[in-house]
Parts: C-alpha cells; structure tokens; sequence
C-alpha cells in the first residue's frame, strides 16, 4: 500500500522595509490557524497556537530596548493578525538558505562573526549583538508538548553537526533562536510523541535543519 505525501507547508513571503535609511528584509510565514509552535524567539516564545512567524533583518548595532513591540509593529504593518512568533537577526535575510527532508521543511538565516561554545567560561549576562543563527522549521505533522521540546534539541543538535562540518570551533552564537511550528492534530489524526533524531519527523527535520544551516553558513 502506498504512503501519501506528506501535506505541504506554508512558504515564507519576503517583505522589505526602511531604517534609518538602510532596506531591510524580512520573513513572514502566514500560517493561519491551525498551527502550534514552539520558540524560543523574543516576541511568542514558548508553546502554543501561533498564526505567523516572522524573522527580520535589523541594523548592525541595533540597539532598541522594545523588540518585542518593533516585531509586533512590523507583523501588524505587513497585514499579520493575532498570535505569532517574531525572531531578529542582523545577519543577511537575502543569504537565507531552505531545505526539505520527507515534507519537513527549514528555513535558516546565518551570521557566525559573534560565536562561542555554550558551555563557555564566566558567567554571561552581557547584551551580545544580533549575530545570530536563526532556524524556522515547518513540520506537517501533530507534535505533543514533549515532542515539540524535543524537536527543539534535535533542531539544535542538528546546527551544532553542520557547524562542526564546516569547521567552526563553536556550538553558534550567543544569541541564536529557535522556532518549530507543527500542525494541531484533526479528527483522528495521530499526534507525534516523539521529535528526536532517530523518530520518524525529528529525523526528517534533522536533516532538513543541517543542510539549511550548512549551506546559509557557508555561503559567501
């Protein structure tokens, strides 16, 4: 018996802006309802119902104390509505790089200048720079709570593989973001318990999530 294709997922829109004089882009992904997504960005962190995501390039040297309100602000004037998801990054949006693994589907935008391990010395607390590698990550599938944690660490390890492909001594930046959005489960439709890297869906968006951030990192 055959398996059917896994549903699509939504596609980013590009938006474009101006900033004190510089054009800036941005990515907006539309979801409507029907999605939960889990974050760990500054404006919808957490685990919840979320109709968009957005990540938007900033100056280098952004030095706004309300990002939260500047993500809102540019959803609302790009015609988003209710609950979303909104990530900053000063790395170029145009260097994006997208791949799809079995209907899993990520979306990274990369800058490595300001990197580290995480398990550096000192204690921390200091405002990093906007650096930032910023993963998006789409699954046409119903994730539990626990399987949308996982996915999360899953996502992460999957950065940290390709990093270390491409030679860098770190584990990314201290500013990177997250953000894994799943479908809510229909009538009957099976909810996922499990994201890590050897279940069925963390397996594919392993994939997908390594070869996006290798190839948004390595891009000139």
């Amino acid at each position: 018996m055959s398996v059917p294709a896994p549903a699509a997922v939504p596609a980013a829109r590009v938006l474009s802006r101006v900033e004190d004089g510089e054009r800036l882009p941005a990515l907006l992904w539309e979801l409507g309802p029907g999605w939960r997504t889990v974050s760990s960005a500054v404006l919808g962190g957490g685990i919840g119902p979320r109709t968009w995501v957005l990540n938007a390039q900033v100056a280098h040297g952004y030095r706004r104390t309300d990002p939260e309100r500047h993500l809102a602000a540019l959803a609302a004037a790009a015609g988003a509505s209710g609950p979303g998801v909104g990530l900053l990054t000063a790395a170029d949006v145009g260097g994006r790089a997208r791949a799809r693994d079995g209907g899993a589907e990520a979306v990274v935008t990369s800058g490595v200048s300001v990197r580290s391990w995480a398990a550096a010395p000192g204690e921390g607390g200091a405002p990093q720079p906007p650096g930032t590698i910023n993963i998006v990550a789409l699954l046409p599938a119903a994730l539990g709570d626990a399987a949308l944690v996982n996915a999360v660490a899953t996502a992460t390890e999957a950065k940290v593989q390709a990093l270390l492909d491409l030679g860098y001594d770190c584990s990314g930046t201290p500013t990177d973001a997250v953000c894994v959005a799943a479908r809510e489960p229909g009538p009957g439709e099976e909810t996922h318990a499990f994201a890590g890297p050897r279940s069925l869906w963390g397996a594919r968006l392993a994939r997908a999530v390594h070869r996006a951030v290798y190839e948004a990192t390595c891009a000139p």
